[in-house]
């Protein structure tokens, strides 16, 4: 018989109130003028297994608090993993002395209460599963999953099958009166192959995470995946320099869109370190893309029924037909360009609030991959990315990458140890998404098409 694993108590974010309350009446008892505080409270199991053997148990249990406080145009942060009265008491204290010595920041502040989000919320994101999962049942998950990899022929070596479970809440009050806070969990697996063939070898990978344990997909089909993956990459070559149309496979093609929303973040935009900076309103994309952000979509990897300063949050376009709708904004970037704040605030228990998109995607094209290879004859489809490199103030890119060169508008061969560079102004103008489109991440986009990029090669 198993049992779920022991548990203080259980993950609730009301139950972060009153640490919040604390927090908020020391600081102003030591002198704050206004303040803020955050509360978690997370718990995680995470069990691996190789060679049909344990190999690492991971759990973890932790809470951590953080106060910002501000005295005129000072402001100063704190944060502690101590949440008895003593230690609260002299966290504000802390906090209070290092706010007045500290340089005035002009656009510092809490939001006018008039533009904070009603309390509440949560409950409609639907990211809290109350399945629980003992450690044997994630054991034997992780076992299922390197079975299903070694059952692929050729592969004779599986690393990292992991099966975990995360939960957590997070609270955050202010000092002129919202408090609230919400729960979240998450179930993952994943796995690496390592195929072999005179002597060379390859690896890849799968995995999956859903907010519900039923949403999960099999351990086989992870398993399976990887294994095909690893063996798809055995007998890489090299090939020559050339100037070719790139693909980035939906398992990577994300990190462009990161890099977009990275580069319309306010702090980025105010510092003047934005390739974007000049580009709002403008035409950036071809007519036919659609970027969308929605941070209140059920069971969002990452949702939110208010942003990290209590700002109310909507779904929006961040491009529509092509053109630059809006900067990602928390209080301070919005005071500093005068604008508006956008809702995109994100804190964390020991920095004042900082910027973050939500659940953003790029919207599915027509054709299929294979279709759009069709359609270009020759190319190349990257498949896996090794250290990024971009310069935020032009827009310059370059990565080594792996993966397959397309001929005759199908996948040839893998290719292995080749860098591809070109500038992301100029790639978004030319980029056509496919139509296999997956929200499973924060950040999602189907498999990009590129024109105009340099492929540097043996």
């Amino acid at each position: 018989m198993t049992h779920p694993i022991p548990k203080s108590e259980p993950i609730q974010a009301d139950s972060l109130y009153p640490t919040l309350d604390a927090l908020i009446k020391a600081a102003k008892d030591a002198g704050a003028q206004s303040a803020d505080a955050v509360a978690t409270h997370g718990r995680s199991l995470g069990i691996a297994v190789r060679d049909n053997a344990l190999e690492d148990v991971e759990s973890t249990e932790g809470r951590d608090i953080g106060l910002r406080v501000m005295i005129g145009k000072r402001q100063a942060c704190v944060s502690s993993s101590d949440l008895s009265p003593q230690s609260i008491q002299a966290l504000a204290e802390r906090a209070v002395a290092m706010a007045k010595l500290a340089p005035e920041d002009p656009y510092c502040g809490l939001p006018d209460s008039t533009l904070l989000s009603a309390p509440g919320g949560a409950a409609a994101l639907d990211v809290w599963d109350d399945t629980e999962v003992n450690p044997a049942a994630l054991k034997a998950r992780a076992h299922e999953l390197e079975a299903a990899a070694l059952s692929v022929g050729g592969i004779n070596q599986a690393e990292g099958a992991n099966a975990s479970w995360n939960t957590s809440a997070f609270a955050y009050g202010t000092s002129h009166g919202f408090r609230d806070g919400w729960r979240a969990s998450r179930h993952g697996l994943s796995v690496s192959a390592i195929a072999e063939q005179d002597g060379a070898m390859e690896r890849d990978y799968d995995y999956d995470s859903t907010r519900y344990l039923s949403a999960l997909p099999d351990p086989k089909t992870i398993g399976q995946n990887a294994g095909r993956r690893a063996l798809a990459r055995l007998g890489s070559r090299q090939i020559p320099s050339a100037a070719l149309p790139i693909f980035f496979d939906e398992r990577i093609a994300g990190s462009l869109l990161a890099a977009l929303l990275g580069a319309i973040s306010g702090p980025a935009i105010t510092r003047g370190v934005s390739f974007l900076k000049d580009d709002l309103g403008k035409a950036i994309f071809s007519p036919q893309i659609q970027i969308l952000e929605d941070p209140l979509l059920p069971r969002g990897d990452g949702s939110r029924p208010w942003d990290g300063e209590a700002l109310a949050v909507k779904k929006r376009h961040i491009i529509e037909d092509g053109i630059l709708q809006t900067w990602l904004l928390n209080m301070s970037s919005a005071r500093q360009l005068d604008l508006a704040p956008t809702g995109h605030a994100t804190r964390g228990v020991g920095a004042p609030p900082g910027v973050s998109a939500t659940n953003t995607w790029i919207e599915a094209g027509p054709k299929t991959p294979e279709a759009l290879m069709a359609d270009i004859g020759e190319g190349f489809l990257i498949s896996e990315m090794f250290g990024p490199s971009l310069n935020s103030n032009t827009g310059d890119y370059s990565v080594g990458v792996s993966g397959f060169k397309i001929e005759k508008g199908a996948r040839a061969f893998p290719v292995s140890e080749v860098t591809i560079a070109g500038n992301l102004k100029e790639m978004f103008k030319t980029m056509l998404p496919a139509s296999d489109l997956k929200m499973d991440s924060a950040t999602n986009a189907p498999t990009l098409l590129f024109e105009g990029l340099t492929l540097a090669g043996s």
